[in-house]
């Protein structure tokens, strides 16, 4: 069943249209700290992207080196999903 649900889920944010959309399900999805946490994430892979050391990210977002090495970890060697998404908005930015 927890396959199932997370299929589900995974295809309702795939069908999310704009930004719009986007952070109207995710309020009503997630806990304000759910999506703090979530946006610290990412702003820490993009951070590592940029190669940034670890320390300065730390000193810089206050988010624990314990995170940014996991974040780390999935950047470089993790299902892609950061890599995908940091590569896209780099390549959307470059087709402005």
């Amino acid at each position: 069943m927890g396959a199932d649900l997370l299929n589900d889920l995974y295809g309702a944010i795939a069908s999310i249209d704009n930004p719009s959309e986007c952070k109207d399900f995710f309020i009503d999805l997630c806990t304000p700290s759910e999506l703090n946490a979530m946006s610290e994430r990412w702003h820490v892979a993009r951070l590592i992207d940029k190669g940034v050391a670890y320390r300065a990210i730390s000193e810089q977002t206050g988010v624990s080196t314990a995170t940014i090495t996991r974040v780390a970890r999935c950047l470089h060697q993790g299902e892609q999903g950061y890599r995908k998404l940091i590569d896209k908005k780099e390549k959307n930015k470059n087709e402005r």
